[in-house]
């Protein structure tokens, strides 16, 4: 368990994969809305956008999290296979 403001929080408490997804697409959904408005808020937008991408940065770290073992330390892996995967996560 976790602390965080003085709770704590078990790991059954913490949204899945496909909750996050969902929750991504469900903002995506929201911004092509906004953005087809012709009385669009384009505060409102950004923030939508802003979001959006803290979703998504959330979403790769937990993925990455989750599938550490996995990916990274799976003995059938090579490190040609693991650089390729860190170049990927750090680019831009």
């Amino acid at each position: 368990m976790t602390p965080l403001g003085g709770v704590c929080y078990s790991k059954t408490m913490t949204k899945t994969t496909e909750q996050r997804i969902n929750n991504i697409i469900g903002q995506l959904e929201g911004s092509k809305k906004m953005i087809t408005d012709k009385n669009k808020d384009c505060f409102a937008l950004i923030m939508q956008l802003k979001a959006i991408r803290a979703a998504m940065s959330s979403l790769m770290d937990k993925v990455i999290s989750e599938e550490m073992d996995h990916c990274f330390i799976n003995k059938n892996n090579n490190q040609e296979k693991i650089a390729k995967i860190f170049k990927e996560i750090i680019k831009k």
